[in-house]
């Protein structure tokens, strides 16, 4: 065998060996490999959990390391601040405990619910007061474990994180985070409450009985007493929590809601009136008469009622709470739109009835006087004050002003033409009626009230005179002015009628008043005497003339001269009517307004007239009846004329239609002749 090829044989086999030994070594590292991977994957979780736990482990371990000391006095820090902590929780889960009960309504049981909210305000007080006091300690508590590193560091800082959100929470809001809204909740409730007491108790005050004018006392408080201790107990506590005004503007706004649904049932439209929507004072007197009761109703029972209401219910609160309180329900209620009606009247144009209603305005106030100083005298009515000090000054200035003026106003009536138609003028009417009003227990002490204030402005002293002695001139001057009107009239026998009116005017509806007594009797008795002239004056230049044209002289009867008789008839009669168309004609437009001097002028005209007439048509009418033209002549008969005559002077308004005669051949609707009928009159 060749030894070379043994050796190969031998180096190959050791090769082989060599590889099968690495291969098996590769495959027990490889399962070791493997081994060592599974073992490393269970042991991460528990490497994972082993360092959550180091740093507890190592807090705990901490105090072994600490200070001696430090560990003794440990103790007593965690204690002083453990304890305030412990009881600010226990108090904060006895509010969490209340919250059923503070949700509840409280017209169930208000004591009760008044009872456990004040248990609240206390425990939130304590909470309020204690919170801080325990953040402290804690924080102190905090600052010696860092300090003495007793404690872990993020430990440490994980409670200062928690400390801080506490203090926050404290300076922002303490109380709501403290009892989560609890406290507002319920003091919300009792707001509603509040309201509920007061809109069911509050009725507007029934205006059907007794009638208005007619309210002899005082309306008691509207409100029941118990009503009023409940509200006083809500109040009692709303107050303690800072909410005195939202009462305040429940109240205001409950209570005025009801007055004006009072003062609704009285029509009070006119208030609103303004300058622009009346011509004249006349045209609203009557409102201005409706405004001084309706004031007085209003101000005597429904303020007086709020006034004593508003004390009763705030009285415990002072006296600024409910003044101010009364004084924002007087004037959201409707006073001001009182105060403010007045104010228009004095705006409105100056005329002499308006004096007369400043005056009527003045009395309501002054009876009203006291009453006003007592409602609305304080600090918080200082609005209605100030309107009402202006009313009353406007209301002064303006009478005062009128007053002063009636004289001059009187005098440049002067220059006016007198009434076409010889009436009295409205001026002389209107004035003397003015007069005596001025002068009359209803008005005098009033005016002299105003004019002694009045004077008083101008620092000037009151004449106890100056009123009869202003009016005295304003009568005086009128009668100048009857004497420049009569001359101013063409006709005299229009002036005597226009003189006979004004001077019968002025004495017989003055006698007994008092302008006539101011006057005097002479003074009357005067105008009495210039009636009369006057009147003679009137029949001696008018109807007096009349009968002449009926003369008898020439109508000698014989039958020789019956046709120059009758010729000479025709010819008076028809001068007779003509003179007598003429005159009514004229006169037929003229008035005398006085019904007893209009009947006894006509009644004094048809005795002038109308028995010449008779006689005559009795007489010689037989001489023209049978006449073709007899109409011309024998134009009216007695009854007829008579009518005519008794329906001269009337006022327009009381005429009727015309009672012209008819023609001696025409008949009435009874068929009688008026002729013949006025010829066989005796």
């Amino acid at each position: 065998m060749d030894p070379s090829g043994i050796g190969n044989d031998c180096k190959n086999k050791f090769c082989i060996d060599n590889l099968i030994a690495a291969r098996k070594s590769l495959k027990l590292t490889l399962e070791k490999s493997k081994t060592l991977g599974l073992a490393l994957e269970k042991a991460g979780p528990r490497l994972e959990e082993i360092n959550q736990r180091l740093p507890s482990l190592e807090a705990a371990v901490r105090p072994i390391r600490a200070d001696k000391d430090a560990l003794v006095a440990v103790g007593g820090h965690i204690n002083r601040a453990v304890g305030p902590a412990a009881a600010v929780l226990k108090v904060f889960d006895a509010v969490h405990g209340l919250e059923k009960s503070l949700l509840s309504d409280p017209r169930n049981d208000l004591p009760g619910y008044l009872s456990v909210l004040k248990r609240l305000e206390e425990a939130l007080k304590f909470l309020g007061d204690n919170c801080g006091l325990a953040i402290q300690w804690l924080e102190d508590i905090i600052e010696y474990l860092e300090d003495n590193r007793v404690a872990d560091g993020r430990y440490l800082l994980n409670m200062k994180t928690s400390l801080k959100g506490l203090r926050e929470l404290q300076n922002d809001g303490e109380r709501v985070h403290l009892d989560g809204g609890l406290l507002d909740a319920a003091l919300d409730k009792l707001e509603n409450e509040f309201r509920r007491l007061l809109m069911e108790h509050s009725v507007p005050l029934p205006m059907s009985s007794p009638p208005l004018g007619e309210q002899a006392c005082i309306a008691p408080s509207p409100l029941p007493v118990t009503v009023i201790q409940k509200l006083q107990a809500i109040l009692g506590r709303l107050i303690a929590n800072n909410r005195l005004e939202k009462c305040i503007t429940i109240y205001v706004e409950v209570r005025s809601s009801n007055v004006r649904a009072s003062l609704k049932a009285l029509d009070l439209d006119y208030l609103e009136i303004s300058i622009s929507e009346f011509n004249n004072v006349q045209s609203i007197e009557g409102y201005i008469e409706q405004w001084g009761k309706h004031l007085e109703f209003a101000v005597k029972h429904l303020f007086e009622a709020e006034f004593n209401l508003c004390n009763d219910v705030f009285e415990r609160i002072g006296l600024d709470v409910w003044m101010g309180c009364f004084a924002k329900i007087a004037a959201q209620a409707g006073i001001l739109a009182f105060l403010q009606f007045g104010k228009t009247i004095t705006e409105s144009k100056k005329e002499p009835i308006k004096l007369l209603k400043l005056l009527d305005i003045f009395a309501s106030l002054n009876k009203l006087r006291l009453d006003f100083n007592r409602l609305f005298g304080g600090a918080a009515c200082i609005e209605i004050q100030n309107l009402t000090r202006d009313l009353i000054k406007r209301v002064i200035d303006g009478a005062a002003e009128i007053f002063w003026e009636i004289f001059g106003q009187v005098e440049l009536q002067r220059q006016s033409p007198p009434p076409q138609d010889g009436s009295i003028p409205k001026l002389v009417s209107s004035i003397t009626d003015y007069c005596n009003k001025l002068l009359g227990d209803d008005y005098r002490p009033i005016l002299t009230q105003v004019l002694v204030i009045h004077q008083s402005w101008k620092h000037k002293k009151f004449q106890e005179m100056i009123l009869v002695n202003e009016v005295s001139k304003i009568i005086k001057a009128v009668d100048l002015n009857l004497d420049t009107w009569m001359k101013a009239y063409g006709d005299t026998t229009l002036s005597c009628l226009f003189a006979m009116n004004c001077h019968w005017h002025l004495y017989k509806d003055l006698k007994g008043t008092k302008v006539g007594e101011l006057m005097g009797d002479s003074w009357l008795k005067e105008h009495e005497q210039y009636k009369e002239y006057y009147s003679a004056v009137f029949f001696r230049e008018s109807w007096a003339k009349l009968p002449v044209h009926l003369s008898r002289e020439g109508l000698i009867m014989f039958s020789g001269g019956r046709a120059s008789a009758r010729d000479l008839v025709k010819k008076r009669l028809k001068t007779f009517n003509e003179a007598f168309d003429e005159m009514y004609r004229k006169q037929s437009g003229w008035v005398i307004p006085e019904r007893d001097l209009r009947e006894k002028t006509c009644q004094l005209i048809v005795q002038t007239v109308l028995p010449v007439y008779r006689s005559y048509m009795q007489t010689y009418g037989p001489l023209v009846e049978q006449d073709a033209s007899s109409s011309k002549y024998a134009k009216y008969t007695v009854q007829g004329l008579e009518q005519m005559l008794l329906s001269l002077f009337l006022p327009r308004r009381e005429r009727y239609g015309s009672f012209k005669g008819r023609p001696t051949g025409s008949k009435i609707d009874n068929g009688v002749d008026l002729r013949r009928t006025a010829s066989a009159v005796a």
